[in-house]
């Protein structure tokens, strides 16, 4: 049996081992390699501060997710393709190092934050959706 998700250690853990696949996957790496040119030094602390948020409610993380990745659509765009793929190696990533309550709810944020930024992207490309 694998532990749980229990502390910074483990979010580190497992958002190093997520972005070493997201980096080498034929899918989606493009775009954080190429595209939005990420600088990974300054990158995974934050990640770690957003998914230590999201799973410990710390509050320690400050930025606006959203935005960054509007702008990384309008540079180049964001396909339903691109966020099952993020989303499926993210899960991956979490059953291959943890069971447990919080490894589950991280893969529920882990989709809900997919789907409410492909809702959001869908509805930038139409000016009149209602969403």
């Amino acid at each position: 049996m694998k532990a749980d998700i229990t502390n910074r250690s483990d979010i580190q853990q497992l958002i190093d081992s997520f972005y070493t696949k997201v980096r080498a996957d034929d899918t989606i790496g493009y775009l954080f390699n190429d595209v939005a040119k990420v600088n990974w030094e300054q990158h995974l602390p934050r990640m770690y501060d957003f998914w230590e948020s999201i799973i410990f409610q710390t509050g320690n993380f400050r930025g606006n997710p959203m935005t960054a990745h509007m702008a990384l659509h309008q540079r180049s765009p964001l396909s339903k393709s691109h966020f099952d793929r993020w989303l499926s190696l993210f899960n991956q990533t979490v059953d291959e190092l943890f069971e447990g309550n919080n490894a589950e709810l991280a893969k529920q944020r882990a989709l809900s934050i997919a789907t409410m930024m492909q809702i959001k992207i869908a509805s930038s490309n139409d000016p009149h959706s209602i969403i």
